[in-house]
């Protein structure tokens, strides 16, 4: 199971030190959402934050970029210029799904498509075996703090049952990814179903304990 910490959950006025936190507790993805007040209601960042966050950090963690934007089809590459690793778009925000897949992979980085609580899986289907990973969102996007909503379990089972016949058939395997209300108390479950890739947000950036105890947490769960 990859743990990818939200860093929109961090503080956000000591956004490098936060990071630093989780990747010294041992994670090594970041997860980047990035928001442009029109597709989703919040307004968060963009290249030039990203990229002074990777100048601080080095070349070593993951940068996996959320892009929740309209405007994705025409601006991923700067994202990946500035350090992103991996770019997720999301099906709803794209008028050319497969131009834009094998766009961003041609730009430099691996590409996942995300799915909203509402939108059917069949459109992650269309473009399987094209994509690294598909993000399930398990709130609506735009906020945190949300509360997990149960019924993206049957998303995410029949997901893994595509990927695993994929798999079978000598074609890419995909990461499922999951971002939304994930704790200590559902990550063993998620995993189950079949996630491998889970976004943790004040699950591990919170006033209650540091990033390696929280993660702690979340590892005794796993095991449990």
């Amino acid at each position: 199971m990859i743990i990818a910490p939200s860093v929109l959950t961090a503080d956000l006025a000591a956004l490098a030190e936060d990071c630093r936190e989780a990747l010294d507790a041992g994670l090594d993805w970041l997860h980047l959402d990035v928001m442009d007040g029109n597709f989703v209601p919040n307004l968060t960042f963009g290249p030039p934050v990203i990229r002074s966050l990777r100048s601080a950090l080095g070349s070593e963690p993951v940068f996996d970029a959320h892009l929740m934007i309209e405007n994705a089809e025409q601006c991923y590459q700067d994202y990946i210029d500035a350090g992103c690793n991996h770019i997720s778009i999301h099906v709803e925000a794209v008028k050319h799904l497969h131009r834009a897949v094998t766009a961003i992979r041609e730009g430099g980085a691996s590409v996942g498509v995300v799915l909203n609580p509402g939108t059917p899986v069949e459109a992650a289907l269309e473009v399987l075996s094209e994509i690294d990973l598909v993000l399930v969102m398990s709130v609506n996007p735009g906020f945190g703090g949300q509360s997990f909503i149960p019924q993206v379990e049957a998303k995410i089972r029949q997901l893994s049952q595509a990927i695993d016949a994929q798999v079978a058939n000598g074609g890419r395997p995909v990461q499922i990814q999951v971002d939304g209300g994930v704790k200590a108390h559902n990550i063993a479950m998620l995993r189950e179903w079949g996630v491998t890739n889970c976004v943790v947000g004040s699950g591990l950036f919170n006033d209650k304990a540091n990033v390696a105890e929280n993660l702690d947490i979340i590892h005794k769960a796993l095991s449990a």
